[in-house]
């Protein structure tokens, strides 16, 4: 196929196996070069917060692999950090005029109904108003709700775009660098190590994240009984007010 390389095989298992996306969506990734691969990264960012796809597969996930293909020499660095950011802009500003125009509907359908992510989002922009768009664009649930949401509560939309820019600009370049580190040491590491300990670092990695999903987890049910029982006392909450 057209924009496809060989990735390294220990890349793609770490990738798949570190649980960040279902059915292994960044070692899929690792295989593409060029205008493919920017245009993939490019739209699993913008569909983040624009479509919700950000429920399923965090975007950080594919800004990261298009830091790690830079690295690689898959892709040129500076052009990936700029389709990064330009998507996660841009697919931000959809979002908000979609929370604005259809917010209220969306709120009644899956995956929002019920969702306790729903609620400690609006507590955020409670608490925090325009800054919230920014703080909430390193915040995995909240980076793909807070631009609907933001949308209903009535911000205006130049101050959530000020917002949104700047956050944008420090997610998508400061992830993609990350990546890049990753993919630019990766053969170096291999040539200076050895595969079979690379092997053990990476069979490490994939250990610790999936612990650290798992306290994640724990985390976010014992939050979620939290807000239930504060709901159960004090009645429905009311959405976040008009600014």
């Amino acid at each position: 196929m057209a924009g496809r390389v060989a990735a390294h095989p220990l890349l793609v298992a770490a990738a798949s196996g570190s649980g960040s996306s279902p059915g292994g969506v960044t070692g899929w990734l690792l295989h593409f070069h060029g205008p493919t691969a920017y245009v993939l990264v490019g739209f699993l960012t913008f569909a983040e917060a624009a479509l919700l796809v950000g429920f399923f597969i965090p975007g950080e996930t594919a800004v990261v692999i298009g830091g790690v293909l830079a690295g690689l020499g898959a892709v040129n660095l500076g052009v990936m950090m700029v389709v990064v950011v330009v998507s996660a802009v841009a697919g931000d500003s959809v979002g908000f005029e979609v929370g604005k125009w259809g917010g209220p509907w969306l709120l009644e359908r899956r995956p929002l109904k019920g969702n306790s992510a729903v609620r400690r989002t609006m507590d955020l922009l409670e608490h925090y108003g325009g800054p919230a768009v920014f703080l909430g664009r390193f915040v995995a649930f909240a980076r793909a709700l807070i631009p609907g949401l933001a949308g209903m509560s009535g911000l205006r939309y130049r101050v959530f775009l000020f917002y949104n820019a700047i956050g944008g600009l420090v997610w998508g370049i400061g992830y993609t660098l990350l990546g890049y580190v990753v993919g630019l040491s990766f053969e170096r590491i291999l040539r200076e190590v050895g595969l079979w300990s690379v092997a053990v670092v990476a069979g490490i990695v994939v250990v610790a994240v999936a612990v650290r999903m798992l306290l994640k987890r724990r985390e976010r049910k014992r939050l979620t009984t939290e807000f239930d029982d504060r709901g159960d006392r004090g009645g429905t909450r009311a959405g976040p007010p008009d600014r």
